[in-house]
């Protein structure tokens, strides 16, 4: 697997003109650009600058983050949606930038829908989505997300969704935070029932050790320095012969005080390993 920075990481205290120059001082192979961070850029540089950097640098563009809440959306909420998802979509194209990851809508209603209901609307939303992003040539990632506020929660709901789509630029995102909120993994040899093929980004953190309903994003920790296998998902994904990015993404107030500099050089340290 290649090293990833996802810009999450840092995002309180830098921009994509650091966190480009820090990942390719510290090694790292690829970058998950954020939407917001990615305009807030363009508002000073043009397009064209951001397509050097990556023709000069051993440095590449993986996946933008993220087109979030694509579920049960109501006509004013569909129109926001899909322009910030053509931008994305646009400048992808435009930097050669593979996947947009896409995620599903939280809510405290979200309990309330039924298994049919969240089936049927996400098909329905992953097929819409990819036919837009066809003329791009950018393929949709979607990542379920653990906690049950969220409506698609485990893996294997997200595999049945994306198994039903059937397309061949429709993947899905693991990131490994998620996967234990769901169940603190009890389900991890899913994972063997995913093909390879379908694994479009692989999202690496750790996190304290905590209930789950207590347990959130902020809890995030460096791989490594927590309690999620992440040694048993990663060779998982090695025997699949994933050879994509592993990109390491903290959403942990702590870190986004400290110096991006330090966090990015201590992400890839511990990220390393697990490779």
């Amino acid at each position: 697997m290649k090293l990833g920075f996802n810009e999450a990481t840092c995002m309180k205290r830098s921009t994509v003109e650091q966190d480009l120059a820090l990942c390719e001082k510290y090694g790292y192979e690829y970058i998950e650009l954020r939407l917001d961070m990615l305009k807030d850029y363009l508002s000073r540089h043009k397009i064209s600058d951001l397509q050097n950097f990556f023709k000069s640098s051993a440095l590449k563009p993986y996946a933008f983050n993220s087109i979030e809440d694509i579920n049960f959306c109501n006509t004013s909420q569909w129109e926001k949606l899909t322009e910030l998802f053509r931008f994305g979509c646009e400048v992808a194209q435009a930097i050669g930038n593979p996947y947009i990851v896409v995620v599903p809508t939280m809510g405290d209603d979200m309990s309330c829908r039924t298994h049919d209901e969240i089936f049927s609307d996400s098909v329905n939303v992953l097929n819409h989505l990819a036919d837009m992003a066809k003329p791009y040539e950018v393929k949709l990632a979607f990542e379920p997300i653990g906690d049950k506020r969220w409506c698609v929660r485990s893996l294997a709901q997200a595999l049945e969704i994306v198994t039903a789509v059937n397309r061949h630029d429709v993947g899905l995102v693991l990131d490994s935070i998620n996967l234990y909120m769901y169940n603190k993994l009890e389900d991890i040899d899913t994972i063997d029932l995913v093909p390879a093929e379908k694994i479009f980004v692989y999202h690496i953190d750790d996190c304290e050790d905590l209930e789950l309903g207590v347990l959130d994003h902020c809890h995030r920790l460096y791989p490594g320095d927590g309690v999620i296998p992440l040694l048993s998902i990663t060779e998982k994904l090695h025997k699949k012969g994933y050879e994509g990015s592993c990109s390491v993404e903290l959403f942990r107030p702590e870190y986004w005080k400290e110096e991006p500099e330090d966090v990015i050089k201590t992400a890839a340290q511990k990220t390393r390993k697990f490779l």
